[in-house]
């Protein structure tokens, strides 16, 4: 793995502890989970689907990837549906949103801390040249 790969997964991890560490990040991370986990309940209830079918299904309506695999057959499955995705799409996007926007500060504070230490060094280095050079003189 390419040292550049390695550090964008770093990056990412750290992203997400630090994502995880804001309460009002962990809020919509929980709002978001117990939006999927409402619609998977209900799905497996009213539609008699298999658990990994109904998460899927419930992920992929509420980013509105929407494949067409699956649809609900029942009234019930169907109205329920309606209301779902009025209610979790903006959920589930402002959560995807969020997480977008946090990683890209915490890749800008890294590259900004990256340059410090650059800048630093170099005046570190630049300082111990003159030095060495005075004593030469």
């Amino acid at each position: 793995m390419k040292k550049s790969n390695i550090i964008k997964h770093l990056l990412f991890f750290r992203t997400i502890v630090s994502f995880l560490k804001n309460d009002d990040y962990r809020d919509l991370l929980v709002t978001t989970f117990l939006t999927l986990a409402t619609g998977s309940v209900v799905y497996h209830y009213v539609e008699g689907w298999k658990w990994l079918d109904c998460i899927y299904f419930s992920i992929i309506t509420l980013t509105t990837i929407g494949y067409g695999d699956f649809s609900p057959q029942t009234d019930v499955g169907k109205a329920f549906t309606i209301i779902y995705i009025i209610m979790g799409v903006g959920i589930i996007l402002s959560f995807i949103n969020t997480v977008y926007l946090h990683y890209q500060d915490e890749k800008a504070n890294k590259n900004s801390s990256d340059k410090k230490y650059k800048r630093r060094k170099r005046s570190s280095k630049n300082l111990i040249d003159n030095k060495l050079n005075n004593l030469d003189d």
